[in-house]
């Protein structure tokens, strides 16, 4: 559970790059990781719904690539990298958008990457156990009202850094703002969903491995949703910087947590646990495995 302090010193790392070195440059060399990271997020999280669109003949076809190796960038120098004829079409649509992204920067292309990589996080990251995620939204929790009521950090960051690392929301302005251009925007950061979303999609496994006869994912849901309109509630009203975990943890975790409590099953979901889920589903198959082999054995008959 090292995430919110090493992602406390990545927050002050940050902050002090942008306070002694050029934004400009900071933002160059950031920007260029992410969007070479961008294109292969956007191809994976479009991929799944686009692919059967292709004929059949091309879907699944692979296409060798040339060995190269650059450090800590590519490495194909063994040849294993054959992607799909699909993969790579989507690919050389995905370059286009983020460079088309990096020329604008409109609000929307933002978006539509911070989405991908939403979706990516989430579907790629596992907390392993609803006790440890628990752990790690009450940290988080403490994380984010440190940062951004205590220290001018957060918010600094936020506001100075250019690329697709949250939502932004267009929103009314003052006319002296719509004059000079500059448009005002409502932020949410890419960690304020991804976060209580992993933690969302493992009470959504808690449900499939009861075949749906719960309905916490319902709850989980819920509860973000309302701590998410109460952040924005309370920004509009005090017209200030809100740290969205504040509003979010305790509504994810007391709408799931209480869930179980009415449903007396409070136990049953605290000690859930992605691996021992696992384990049951391998020793089902290797049982109904043998129990098939054991049917296909003619019987030894004794001979008198």
């Amino acid at each position: 559970m090292r995430f919110p302090l090493v992602g406390s010193c990545v927050l002050f790392g940050l902050f002090l790059l942008f306070k002694f070195l050029p934004k400009w440059l900071v933002n160059a060399v950031v920007s260029l990781y992410l969007g070479g990271i961008a294109v292969f997020v956007l191809t994976s999280a479009v991929e799944p719904y686009v692919k059967d669109y292709f004929p059949e003949s091309i879907r699944h076809r692979e296409i060798g690539l040339p060995r190269v190796k650059v450090p800590y960038v590519f490495d194909n120098s063994d040849g294993s990298m054959r992607p799909t004829v699909p993969e790579l079409c989507l690919a050389a649509v995905s370059l286009g958008f983020c460079v088309w992204y990096y020329v604008r920067k409109h609000w929307f292309a933002n978006n539509v990457l911070g989405l991908a990589f939403c979706l990516e996080g989430i579907e790629h990251l596992s907390l392993g156990s609803v006790h440890v995620g628990i752990i790690l939204l009450v940290g988080l929790f403490f994380y984010d009202i440190f940062w951004v009521f205590f220290t001018p950090v957060m918010v600094s960051v936020a506001k100075n850094f250019d690329g697709p690392i949250k939502l932004l929301f267009p929103r009314a302005g003052t006319a002296e703002e719509m004059e000079g251009g500059k448009r005002p925007f409502a932020m949410l950061g890419l960690g304020d969903i991804v976060i209580p979303g992993i933690f969302v999609a493992l009470i959504l496994r808690y449900d499939v491995q009861r075949n749906f006869r719960s309905k916490y994912f319902r709850s989980a849901f819920g509860g973000y949703v309302a701590g998410l309109i109460a952040t924005i509630v309370v920004m509009n009203v005090f017209k200030a910087a809100q740290p969205a975990l504040l509003y979010i943890v305790p509504g994810v975790l007391g709408a799931t947590l209480g869930h179980a409590w009415l449903a007396r099953e409070f136990k049953s979901v605290f000690d859930f646990s992605e691996a021992a889920e696992e384990g049951g589903e391998e020793g089902q198959q290797e049982g109904e495995g043998k129990g098939k082999e054991q049917e296909g054995k003619p019987e030894d008959k004794k001979t008198l």
